[in-house]
């Protein structure tokens, strides 16, 4: 279940962003890394959204933060930030 705007979610220790060979991927790192194996890569748009999670914002914060920067609809980053959400939710990276 995506999370309602205005609910803070936070990721869960022990997940990482890092660059690796140019590209954008998620790691687990320590006790995290013991129930998620492997990495997720992530694309530009991807990216921009772990870093606004990052950053404490919530679903409607991110949207509007992203409208605001890039020459998209918000249609279109909406449906994109309740993809990812909702992965990352289904996979166990968020807290809320």
């Amino acid at each position: 279940m995506i999370a309602a705007g205005g609910t803070k979610m936070k990721i869960k220790k022990g997940f990482v962003l890092r660059d690796v060979a140019g590209r954008s991927v998620v790691v687990a790192t320590g006790a995290a890394a013991k129930k998620f194996r492997g990495m997720i890569m992530l694309n530009d748009t991807g990216k921009e959204i772990w870093i606004r999670l990052q950053k404490g914002m919530d679903q409607e914060e991110i949207i509007r933060s992203m409208v605001e920067d890039y020459e998209v609809s918000e249609e279109k980053v909406t449906a994109d930030v309740q993809s990812l959400i909702g992965q990352m939710q289904e996979n166990g990276f968020l807290e809320e």
